[in-house]
């Protein structure tokens, strides 16, 4: 199966909201994924201090060596994950030597229990092709969009080696083919 990017807001934000109402950890971690484009592998050991200074403060950068390549990789939280972390870290009472996705068996969530809460919710909505690393091709997609298609720097950010590579990677090419499939109409 070929995981896409959730290529509508609406959905986005439904698969936020069923995850949070019944695991915030889960939710968490959607959201973590959705605005920085970093793979599951990645985001499940973060400790809280990887993020928080010793007076609760946000550290201006989340720098961290990416499990894959051996690459740093530094980003600067957005304003709407800062505040999900925050609200996140308060109501489980985690401290800053804590997991951010602690598990109950100690250590941090798996990635196959991360993919089959993931994977259910999705379902649950209707949301098709859905997988971890739907997380961050939703990133890229969006980012795509956003920037006015600045395919240079998502593939930078994603250590592509080529365009078409980032294109077809976050579904940019098979939305051109559907579109072209719709203007022909003989």
């Amino acid at each position: 199966m070929v995981v896409e990017p959730i290529r509508e807001k609406n959905k986005i934000k439904h698969l936020y909201q069923y995850l949070n109402g019944s695991d915030p950890k889960y939710a968490l971690i959607f959201k973590f994924g959705i605005n920085t484009g970093l793979r599951i592998s990645d985001i499940i050991p973060i400790k809280v201090n990887d993020i928080f200074y010793a007076k609760w403060q946000f550290k201006e950068y989340f720098v961290l060596t990416e499990k894959k390549t051996a690459k740093q990789k530094k980003i600067k939280l957005n304003n709407t994950l800062r505040k999900c972390i925050l609200n996140y870290v308060k109501s489980q009472y985690l401290a800053l030597d804590d997991y951010l996705f602690p598990s109950q068996k100690g250590g941090y969530l798996g990635r196959v229990q991360i993919y089959r809460v993931l994977k259910e919710a999705a379902t649950v909505l209707g949301i098709e092709n859905f997988g971890t690393h739907s997380l961050r091709k939703t990133w890229g997609y969006w980012t795509y969009k956003i920037s006015k298609y600045n395919i240079g720097l998502i593939m930078d950010t994603f250590n592509h080696s080529s365009p078409s590579i980032t294109l077809r990677y976050i579904g940019i090419n098979q939305d051109q083919k559907d579109e072209l499939y719709s203007i022909v109409q003989l």
